[in-house]
């Protein structure tokens, strides 16, 4: 019995000092991971919306569940969205961060710079754990082709883009073009129904 207190009274020190370290690390560590994903999702921002002077926190408002579903992006969320504004102080279009859990690997974390007519400025990578030469050919096959375009929905082809919604996939990673492809047009049409922004058709 007073064996079995002896290694139970140890088991908890071993416990609390355990605790107490974990604890002590995560305070030491936390301002300077804060710090490097504040200066990732700044570069993030910088890339998408190079004209910028500065950018500014937007509110993110809550979309309707079954809306948002119905348009097909309930495995997509918006995460933040930033203003773009230029040297005078004028809005240019927003920085729109969006997830989607429909990698292959896992959650893809991707900024999205859109103007206010619509047009994509570019995406920028945040965060990708696909399959390594496939899936992460992501940013060398995919990012380029969204840059410049205007259009209000995108889709996957294997066959060759031959027009301006179609985005050439990935050669043995259609999972990863699609969850990327989803997610870019869950920020178009975030960006069209809850920041009014311009559509391609108008």
């Amino acid at each position: 019995m007073k064996e079995m207190m002896k290694n139970t009274a140890i088991l908890l020190v071993i416990t609390i000092v355990a605790g107490l370290v974990l604890g002590l690390v995560y305070q030491i560590t936390k301002d300077p991971i804060a710090e490097q994903e504040a200066k990732k999702k700044k570069e993030a921002c910088q890339e998408v919306f190079q004209d910028a002077a500065s950018f500014e926190p937007a509110e993110v408002n809550a979309v309707n569940a079954n809306e948002w579903a119905q348009a097909g992006f309930a495995q997509e969320s918006v995460d933040e969205v930033m203003s773009a504004i230029d040297a005078s102080g004028n809005l240019l279009g927003y920085v729109v961060t969006v997830t989607t859990r429909e990698g292959y690997g896992g959650d893809i974390q991707f900024s999205i710079g859109i103007r206010m007519d619509g047009t994509i400025n570019g995406i920028s990578i945040l965060s990708i754990s696909e399959t390594a030469g496939l899936g992460m050919r992501a940013e060398e096959v995919l990012k380029p082709q969204f840059a410049g375009k205007q259009v209000e929905q995108f889709e996957y082809t294997k066959s060759g883009a031959v027009s301006e919604t179609q985005i050439d996939a990935i050669s043995g990673a259609t999972i990863t073009t699609n969850a990327v492809t989803n997610g870019v047009n869950a920020g178009l049409y975030y960006f069209r129904t809850v920041l009014g922004g311009g559509s391609a058709n108008e």
